[in-house]
């Protein structure tokens, strides 16, 4: 899909069909949503509104499980996790803005299992890009879109929600 034909609502009206397809096709009973912060947690904030979800939505912020801290270093803005204590069993919607190398979704995975076993993980992202790195894949999407290497696509918000398609300076 054209970076220019990109939609929030239209995405947002595709990712909420898919997850609704799923919910059904996999079973899920009662299901816990959680967002990744920050742009996962504001698609999460829509798609907990929009399923009808009456449990209190979970917010996982992954800056300690990174794979890259030791490089990066402490984030100036870290949140902390708001999840139910006891995951043990439960059926769980994984929710983030951009998957691209899933990076990002193993250190979440880690961290969730630090509060439990989950019976299933549902991933849904508003946009999956090219750039793979571990064998990780959403289970639902908004969209897929192709990048130049060079090129990030950035959720903007929370209100409104945007799409931000950026060009990385290149080191000389």
């Amino acid at each position: 899909m054209p970076t220019s034909t990109l939609n929030i609502a239209e995405l947002l009206d595709t990712l909420e069909a898919d997850i609704r397809q799923q919910i059904e096709s996999r079973k899920l009973s009662n299901p816990l949503l959680i967002g990744i912060h920050s742009g996962g947690a504001w698609i999460a904030e829509h798609m907990h509104k929009r399923l009808g979800i009456t449990e209190p939505l979970g917010l996982l912020d992954i800056t300690f499980y990174r794979d890259d801290f030791s490089q990066i270093g402490m984030h100036p803005n870290v949140k902390s996790s708001q999840l139910p204590h006891h995951l043990e069993g439960r059926d769980i919607i994984l929710i983030d803005d951009v998957f691209y190398t899933g990076r990002t979704i193993r250190a979440a995975l880690n961290e969730i299992f630090d509060y439990g076993r989950p019976n299933q993980v549902l991933l849904a992202v508003l946009i999956e890009r090219n750039g793979r790195q571990i064998p990780l894949q959403p289970d639902c999407r908004g969209a897929r879109i192709d990048l130049p290497e060079g090129q990030r696509i950035k959720l903007t918000g929370p209100d409104p929600l945007g799409i931000d398609l950026q060009t990385l300076a290149c080191a000389a």
